[in-house]
């Protein structure tokens, strides 16, 4: 009976949230959309020209964002986009995706292909794992997901470039901000908006390389 009612709750305030009637109004998959948008606006991130990396990106709001700001006239991409998750996405026009855990090297080994040894400017991970509601796993989980795509970062991006990841307040969260300390010159906490007021989710916006990591990343990962 609880269930049902929290089942409920959750639904009415769902459908009552500004954010969600304004994600249908403009076309949006997710509200999410409109936390990217406000991180990329107070950031002064994205521009025509970008490549941009989108990981953990069904239901596809991210990607939506990402095209709309590289999309020129005729509805030609100015710079690329390329998203992944392990969940189908319907297409985004102008968006490449690539369906797989983003865990295994071989779908690691698949977004490289596509690269072709481009650089990226933008690394984006919306990226959650599911949770026990065991707290020292949970905390786990969510830092090894943060971990991954600061590898990959470190591996790809370039100089000037950019991480934005979810992370969640609680146990590890610290550790992970550290982490990415280590290897940006900047890094800052983002609580958007249109991220609820409830949520502990936190987006973590790590910029510009330090000297010599890029190059360290790739040994190891050669190694």
């Amino acid at each position: 009976m609880a269930k049902n009612r929290f089942s409920k709750d959750w639904l009415r305030q769902h459908m009552n949230d500004p954010y969600v009637k304004l994600a249908q109004a403009r076309g949006y998959r997710a509200r999410a959309a409109f936390k990217l948008t406000e991180i990329l606006d107070t950031e002064k991130l994205l521009k025509p020209g970008d490549v941009v990396v989108d990981l953990g990106s069904a239901p596809g709001s991210w990607s939506q964002v990402v095209r709309e700001r590289l999309v020129g006239p005729g509805g030609v991409m100015r710079g690329r986009a390329i998203a992944l998750d392990l969940l189908p996405m319907e297409p985004v026009a102008g968006v490449e995706f690539i369906q797989g855990d983003f865990r295994e090297d071989s779908v690691l080994h698949t977004l490289e292909n596509l690269l072709q040894g481009a650089p990226v400017d933008l690394v984006l991970s919306d990226m959650a794992p599911n949770l026990s509601g065991v707290g020292v796993a949970d905390a786990a989980r969510i830092q090894h997901v943060c971990e991954i795509a600061l590898d990959f970062a470190r591996a790809h991006l370039t100089p000037d470039g950019a991480l934005i990841v979810k992370a969640f307040h609680g146990s590890g969260f610290s550790q992970i901000v550290q982490d990415m300390k280590q290897n940006f010159t900047r890094v800052v906490e983002r609580k958007p908006k249109a991220s609820r007021d409830k949520s502990a989710e936190t987006f973590i916006v790590a910029r510009r390389l330090k000297p010599n990591v890029r190059e360290h990343a790739r040994l190891e990962q050669q190694g």
